[in-house]
């Protein structure tokens, strides 16, 4: 079974791409993989395996 999150992105002045980095790679160490980016509304879906 899978089990899905939904981090909405929220974009600053300075360090975008750092912050964004930092946010999906704590996630994948958490175990989490990104499964799609909207780009117009600045959602970022992950999922991974309920059952670690």
């Amino acid at each position: 079974m899978k089990e899905y999150k939904v981090v909405t992105w929220k974009m600053g002045m300075t360090k975008n791409n750092e912050r964004l980095e930092e946010t999906l790679n704590q996630h994948a160490r958490e175990g989490w993989v990104v499964t799609h980016i909207a780009e117009q509304s600045a959602r970022i879906v992950f999922e991974r395996d309920k059952n670690r």
